[in-house]
């Protein structure tokens, strides 16, 4: 058996994995679950073969039957709108191919490094901005680690190493403590911080080993999640969540801003007051990364002024995240002002 095909084995053998497996991969099987037709899609849907359906049955569970315009459907489902060209929309909106330094390593910005620990993810999000990302010429497998490890090592301005991908907790629990600890033994990084939305679709990868894995060594974790609605929030949510934040893990979550899903004040606060109750802090609104085929998705940068100013005035501080747009050669994300 190969190493890709036995590390496939061990993942479906844990409980999320099992999940992850039983995920629908089609729209029709989409369509069906939540009892609807493709002609409830007058502008009609997209084969999007190369960026094929992916969606566990957890998340679709949290979508209503028979509702075209279901919030959580909109970000899976491919539409027709996905094969229309766009001329301020492209492959690679963040420039990181220009970034990406070395294989599964992209330094963008000062102090921090993005290391691209898995290429798969749990769900197939429509606006993605990595839907084009050459994955296949970024793989960090085992044999890539000390390659990277050795990159971190040399630069000594880094001081935080941060997990995406794809998703990172695509990795089982056992490579993700083999990763970690190589990243605890650079001695001059301190912090990890580790992106993902699997956690969101598939509330069992919160396991209590990954809880160990975030807290067994001497650096400053943090998970950032990817929550976009409050309905992706459930008990199994705040039951995990809390275990993770008593001990010691820092809970963020990042929102991209999607019309027709998320374009509304009185849900962007329901999400922020959800997030905080389950022992999450909002940490950005994202306006959308004008990645070819999402275009469908945008909201102006006026219009996410206008909520973030209605978010302002109805939470309190802590509770409104910061409103950014990230822009390919920017030292930094891009605050948003007024218009």
């Amino acid at each position: 058996m190969s190493s890709v095909a036995q590390t496939q084995k061990i993942i479906f053998q844990q409980e999320w994995g099992q999940v992850l497996a039983q995920s629908l991969r089609s729209s029709q099987q989409l369509l069906t679950a939540l009892e609807l037709q493709a002609t409830d899609f007058p502008k009609g849907l997209s084969q999007a073969l190369s960026f094929p359906v992916l969606v566990p049955r957890p998340f679709v569970e949290r979508m209503g039957k028979g509702d075209p315009r279901d919030p959580l459907l909109l970000q899976v489902l491919p539409l027709a709108a996905e094969d229309q060209l766009h001329p301020s929309f492209s492959l690679d909106p963040l420039g990181e191919q220009e970034s990406n330094v070395a294989t599964g390593v992209i330094h963008k910005y000062h102090g921090r490094v993005l290391l691209l620990a898995a290429s798969g993810c749990a769900i197939n999000c429509r606006y993605c901005f990595r839907r084009h990302f050459p994955y296949s010429e970024n793989r960090l497998g085992r044999a890539q680690w000390q390659s990277a490890l050795n990159y971190i090592a040399q630069d000594t301005s880094i001081t935080e190493v941060i997990l995406s991908g794809g998703d990172p907790l695509m990795l089982q629990d056992e490579r993700l403590a083999e990763l970690v600890a190589g990243i605890a033994d650079i001695t001059h990084v301190q912090r990890l911080r580790v992106h993902s939305r699997l956690p969101v679709v598939i509330a069992e990868r919160l396991t209590d080993q990954l809880t160990d894995i975030l807290t067994g060594t001497r650096l400053r974790s943090s998970l950032v999640l990817h929550v976009n609605h409050p309905r992706e929030l459930t008990p199994l949510h705040a039951e995990r969540l809390a275990k993770l934040r008593q001990a010691g893990v820092t809970l963020l979550n990042q929102t991209v801003l999607l019309k027709g899903v998320n374009d509304s004040a009185q849900v962007l606060i329901e999400l922020s007051e959800q997030l905080f109750n389950h022992d999450v802090l909002p940490y950005y609104l994202h306006v959308l990364d004008r990645v070819q085929g999402a275009q469908h998705f945008d909201v102006t940068s006026a219009e996410a002024y206008t909520l973030y100013q209605q978010m302002l005035a109805q939470l309190p501080g802590y509770l409104v995240p910061k409103l950014v747009r990230e822009e390919a050669g920017q030292a930094h994300k891009t605050p948003l002002h007024a218009f």
